[in-house]
């Protein structure tokens, strides 16, 4: 199986890591998180509660094998360059990753690159370029900003590219089932063979229309729904700049098929988390659903998990506006790339963020604000605490608690700026007991040890 205009195969093999990615193989060396019991009591092991997209209600977090989670995330689409609405996405999975691995939990997350479709083409053949040399530039600036903003991009970053011969043995499956059909050189999905179709967006099927409808673009634009068939398979037609020989002649998948490729290649047709941005509501994740389980007879993911836009003045970002922004042009503003994650994780996942200048810099003033209380206790390696190291009751309350009160509000689907808070009064508090004298060097440690802990998950506090 080879494919055409400098695709290449072994070109960012799978599992392959890019400049300033933080590897989640424990034999690839790097962070890696503590070892805990598995103690609900002691712990907070089990007592997660995610919001469930499939349910629409948050559910206790309980993956299928104990101790052990395996995720996918739908990751950016190479043809241009991701904005800070894009990071915003893998800023709050890199947090939910995070916090699994604090809970106890190893694992097991592949996050995908779209470099084959039709907007990629597009770009490239604008652009006077090769599709391989324009995602490839992209892909590179993607790992060195995910680097900068401390995301741990897991091992397995798989690009569609390279999982073509997947892509057409999942198509001779569904050819082989039925549900799917070859038309005039290309290869559809009927969804109305797949029981249960457009249940996680909870698409009225009522009005699925009579006659034969089909859809061939790998994409639409805007929150539309596509009442037919789906294309999984471009046929090649003369004069195609990108396109593969294989099995089932020549041409290239369609964007439908390559994440259900992805995730079946690396990790099986069972996973226990999906997630990505709200717009994958939209045809894509049921398509995703549908495509899997039409081959396997199994539920596909037991979380569905969506977070929401990202607003820059209360519009939603589009180059018709004008109002794209990258994580450099916040950069020239004064910022630092920890204010950057800072501000797209404070809050909710399921919460619109509107980004504006005045709050941006009113967030970065309260991440700095945090560091400076941290300073004045003496929790920035030096050594800290007026009094003798037997510390009063409150002190060690205080200390005590700083641990447990962050995992409740991270408990609570992942209440970001709960847990952020409750750490920042804190830590008011203990720095008003040592202006007094009665924070003590040792409780002074202990601060530093348990929000290294919780650190670990935000990433913003400690500069290394």
């Amino acid at each position: 199986m080879t494919g055409r205009e400098g695709i290449r195969r072994d070109h960012f093999k799978d599992g392959e890591r890019g400049p300033g990615m933080e590897s989640t193989n424990p034999h690839a060396g790097g962070e890696r998180p503590q070892a805990r019991e598995f103690s609900t009591a002691k712990d907070g092991f089990g007592m997660l509660q995610l919001y469930n997209t499939m349910s629409r209600r948050k559910e206790r977090f309980e993956p299928r094998n104990e101790g052990a989670v395996k995720m996918f995330s739908c990751g950016p689409s190479i043809y241009g360059r991701p904005h800070v609405g894009n990071y915003r996405s893998f800023l709050w999975e890199d947090v939910l990753q995070r916090y699994l691995e604090h809970l106890g939990f190893t694992v097991e997350r592949a996050l995908s690159l779209t470099d084959v479709e039709d907007k990629a083409i597009s770009e490239a053949q604008k652009a006077g370029t090769t599709v391989l040399e324009l995602t490839d530039r992209n892909t590179r600036l993607f790992f060195e900003e995910a680097g900068a903003l401390r995301i741990k991009l897991p091992s397995l970053v798989p690009r569609s590219s390279t999982t073509v011969e997947q892509a057409v043995r999942l198509i001779l499956l569904l050819l082989s089932k039925g549900i799917a059909y070859w038309h005039e050189g290309d290869v559809f999905f009927d969804p109305l063979q797949v029981k249960g179709f457009g249940r996680l967006f909870r698409l009225d099927m009522s009005k699925w229309p009579k006659a034969k409808r089909r859809f061939k673009q790998d994409t639409y634009p805007g929150r539309r729904w596509n009442l037919g068939d789906f294309v999984l398979w471009h046929g090649y037609r003369q004069g195609d700049p990108l396109y593969w020989d294989t099995p089932i002649g020549k041409g290239r998948p369609a964007w439908n098929i390559q994440d259900p490729a992805m995730i079946t290649r690396h990790l099986g047709y069972t996973i226990d988390i999906a997630c990505g941005g709200v717009d994958n509501l939209y045809r894509h994740h049921d398509y995703n659903l549908a495509v899997i389980e039409a081959i396997s007879g199994e539920e596909f993911s037991r979380y569905w998990i969506h977070g929401e836009h990202l607003l820059v003045d209360g519009k939603k970002m589009s180059k018709s506006v004008g109002n794209i922004l990258y994580p450099e042009d916040l950069l020239k503003e004064g910022a630092e790339h920890r204010h950057i994650r800072f501000y797209l994780i404070y809050g909710n996942h399921r919460k619109t963020i509107n980004l504006t200048m005045d709050r941006f810099k009113t967030l970065s003033r309260k991440l700095d604000d945090l560091t400076e209380v941290l300073g004045e206790i003496g929790c920035t390696g030096e050594a800290g605490g007026t009094a003798p190291d037997k510390s009063p009751g409150a002190a060690k309350k205080l200390v005590d608690g700083l641990l447990p009160g962050f995992e409740k509000h991270m408990n609570d689907d992942l209440n970001v700026k709960g847990a952020f808070d409750f750490l920042y009064k804190s830590l008011q508090e203990l720095a008003a007991l040592n202006r007094q004298g009665k924070l003590g060097g040792t409780e002074c440690r202990r601060i530093e040890e348990e929000l290294r802990k919780a650190d670990r998950v935000l990433r913003v506090i400690f500069a290394d």
